[in-house]
């Protein structure tokens, strides 16, 4: 299971601490969560390390996306019922600036 922070439900995020360059983990946070009538936020930031997966399972009938580092243009489809399973990539990308 992640390490996480709860939102919504009396919890409160865990502080921002810098990460190294070369820790084999994962920060993840949901961009817009959106508490309504029938549904909850129980979970919009956390991390996880090379052994741990987070399974997140769409409940939007239509127009849901996922997608990562905040770029929209690579999104995917993400509609009720789709599940996607998120793990820390056992191939690291290289930074270029």
């Amino acid at each position: 299971m992640a390490s996480a922070g709860a939102f919504g439900s009396g919890g409160s995020a865990p502080p921002y601490l810098p990460q190294a360059w070369d820790v084999g983990a994962l920060r993840f946070a949901v961009r817009e969560p959106f508490p309504s009538r029938t549904s909850q936020v129980n979970l919009v930031c956390g991390s996880l390390n090379r052994s741990e997966r987070l399974s997140v399972r769409s409940l939007m009938p239509e127009n849901g996306v996922i997608f990562s580092d905040g770029i929209e243009a690579d999104r995917l489809d993400f509609n009720s019922g789709t599940e996607a399973q998120i793990t820390v990539a056992e191939r690291e990308g290289r930074l270029v600036v």
